[in-house]
């Protein structure tokens, strides 16, 4: 009897993957035990939060959540086939950063990561998935404000695929062969997953709507305030409700502080040194950091803070105060991401289909890409 290709036997393996991962949701559960002892679910079903939103199978993409309306970014069509995976070009709308303030560390990450792109794309489980992969900043967030944007270059599924912030306690080899949340697993590290769920201390809450390919998660650190807000596609994710909001029904005890700011995840994180982190279960996905800034917290940064919350409706502040033109290229250059904010809420998206999970992306053209600019008043 003819042998099957060693290659043949490989996509059996793949595949067979993917068929327990997605029987997993439907209700099976396997169990497993962690390398220090531990036990752990090898599912995505967890029947102790029946009360949250349901998750999409994990072998389905999240589709029509991308920043853009490029072909392809938001109706991939969903495929049962890994075969059928292709690439074509990246999509590079909101793409317009040239200097970083970190891109990611070559020497904090995953063995199943490789960088690319100045190291500022994560590339997740090349070939397949056999557990959880995490990466890191290579730039401690000290004191001041960071922000940062992170977009998703690949079909979001799978256990989980999360963007958030950790200390260094974190280990990111730690779940190697195992699919979980990594980000929000402990006390150490936050993590928003592209389910919509905030994680943090193994406990997890309804915070946003999902986001998939094409879609940009930015991320706020104030160390001053000491809170952490997040966005996605640049609009403010939905009311605080987050660890130390009042609306957060799984707060710890010792963080139930009054939340302020719309989309607040976290807050009373002052005094403490973090690292920005993403992980991925999913096979040939990736993240792209697409901007990454710093400033102090100053007199200027809190004015310009101020302003953007008064004239939230522009997409860029500087367009509509009258200013020296000298004065509105130095606030660009140092506060400019502070003044393109958007704090006006995202609504949770009732929009959700199957889709490829190809490596489908789309035209370089930003420009028929771009939101539309409002004009000087």
């Amino acid at each position: 009897m003819a042998r099957r290709p060693r290659s043949s036997r490989a996509w059996h393996f793949v595949l067979s993957g993917v068929r327990r991962e997605a029987d997993g949701r439907a209700g099976a559960r396997g169990w497993g035990y962690d390398s220090d002892g531990q036990q752990h679910s090898d599912s995505d079903s967890e029947p102790e939060f029946s009360s949250l939103s349901p998750s999409i199978p994990s072998a389905i993409p999240v589709t029509g959540e991308s920043y853009c309306n490029c072909e392809n970014q938001s109706e991939a069509p969903y495929c049962s086939s890994l075969h059928a995976l292709h690439r074509v070009r990246d999509c590079r709308c909101g793409e317009e950063d040239e200097y970083f303030d970190w891109v990611w560390d070559d020497l904090n990450k995953s063995t199943a990561t490789l960088l690319t792109c100045d190291n500022r794309k994560v590339n997740f489980h090349m070939e397949y998935s056999c557990g959880t992969a995490a990466i890191r900043g290579n730039k401690e967030l000290a004191d001041g404000q960071h922000f940062w944007e992170i977009k998703m270059t690949s079909p979001v599924y799978g256990t989980d695929m999360m963007v958030g912030i950790g200390t260094s306690d974190v280990n990111l080899d730690k779940y190697r062969h195992t699919f979980c949340s990594l980000l929000g697993k402990d006390e150490d590290s936050w993590g928003l997953s592209y389910t919509g769920l905030l994680h943090h201390k193994g406990d997890k809450t309804n915070f946003s709507s999902r986001f998939g390919q094409g879609s940009i998660i930015g991320v706020h650190l104030d160390t001053w305030h000491g809170t952490l807000t997040f966005f996605k596609n640049r609009k403010c994710i939905g009311e605080s409700q987050g660890w130390g909001g009042r609306n957060s029904s799984l707060a710890a005890a010792e963080n139930t502080g009054k939340a302020e700011d719309q989309g607040v995840a976290a807050t009373k994180l002052q005094n403490k040194k973090f690292y920005p982190m993403v992980c991925s279960t999913a096979a040939k996905s990736s993240m792209k950091v697409i901007r990454s800034c710093a400033s102090c917290t100053s007199l200027q940064y809190l004015c310009c803070f101020r302003l953007r919350q008064l004239l939230p409706d522009y997409v860029d502040t500087l367009e509509v105060l009258p200013l020296p033109p000298g004065l509105k290229q130095v606030l660009h250059n140092k506060l400019g991401w502070v003044l393109s904010m958007n704090y006006s809420t995202s609504k949770p998206s009732s929009s959700s289909s199957s889709g490829s999970d190809s490596d489908s992306s789309c035209s370089s053209d930003a420009e028929a890409c771009q939101r539309k600019r409002c004009r000087r008043t």
